[in-house]
């Protein structure tokens, strides 16, 4: 197997070394947020591992101090009330971020390599991979509850991961929660010591690359098609209007304004 190395688009790295494609989140300066840009790009970079005959496992990871704070609030969750209504949510209907592993089809496993921080929409991406490694201390949050927003999709994917209590308690009440917490609750795969969570993933994917490429993949596709019903009832269960509410809009505004949120169950 070659080694290649390349850079996509400025926001998300590509490169691919021994048969291990690393995809880097590289925002450092937005703590790696999730904007609609950072999403279409993603979203073609996992295409483009899919593709690649030189890349087997995939390591999915953030530059800088965190792996993403989630949703880029200001960009998207700041959008004219208007917009938000003709979209049905807060992302454009091209970078929602639940649909990122649904465009990959050739099941090559995919491992997210976390730190720092790993919030909402950081969070539910790390779930769609294979397997989460992530390093002492990192901190967790369902965001999507303190934004004033659906997060049942969160509630069931945490749930099938760890088990219903724990994800409800983190989705009820939108706290933060550690990987040595999530370890525990079985919500994240390896806990690793802080500043070697890039290196027990790379090391994750070298075992995985000893065994039979066809048998991997089987193990890939069955577990994303359980991920896609968890997904799909989700979407049926979770409010379409939630993103409309003035709590929504006061909670995006007091966290840009840094202030405490006013809100008025309306």
């Amino acid at each position: 197997m070659s080694a290649a190395g390349e850079q996509v688009e400025e926001q998300v790295l590509y490169r691919v070394e021994d048969g291990i494609a690393f995809i880097t989140l590289n925002r450092p300066e937005k703590r790696n947020a999730l904007s609609d840009d950072v999403v279409r790009q993603l979203r073609r970079t996992l295409v483009r591992m899919d593709d690649d005959d030189d890349a087997f496992v995939g390591v999915l990871h953030g530059n800088g101090k965190v792996f993403t704070s989630g949703a880029d609030v200001k960009q998207r969750q700041l959008r004219p009330k208007e917009e938000l209504r003709k979209l049905g949510g807060p992302e454009e209907r091209d970078a929602k971020t639940g649909d990122l592993p649904y465009a990959m089809v050739n099941w090559k496993p995919l491992i997210a390599a976390v730190h720092g921080y790993a919030m909402g929409a950081g969070l539910y991406l790390a779930m769609m991979c294979d397997l989460i490694v992530a390093e002492e201390g990192t901190q967790f949050q369902v965001t999507e509850t303190v934004r004033g927003t659906d997060s049942t999709r969160y509630l069931m994917m945490l749930a099938g991961r760890s088990s219903l209590g724990f994800a409800t308690d983190c989705a009820l009440t939108g706290r933060f929660f550690s990987a040595e917490e999530a370890k525990a609750a079985a919500a994240i795969d390896r806990l690793v010591a802080p500043g070697t969570h890039l290196a027990e993933a790379e090391a994750l994917a070298r075992q995985i690359l000893e065994l039979p490429p066809l048998a991997v993949r089987q193990i890939v596709e069955a577990r994303r098609q359980i991920n896609e019903e968890i997904e799909l009832q989700g979407r049926i269960r979770r409010s379409r209007t939630l993103h409309l509410s003035d709590d929504f809009r006061e909670s995006a505004s007091s966290f840009m304004e840094k202030r405490k949120a006013n809100f008025q169950g309306a």
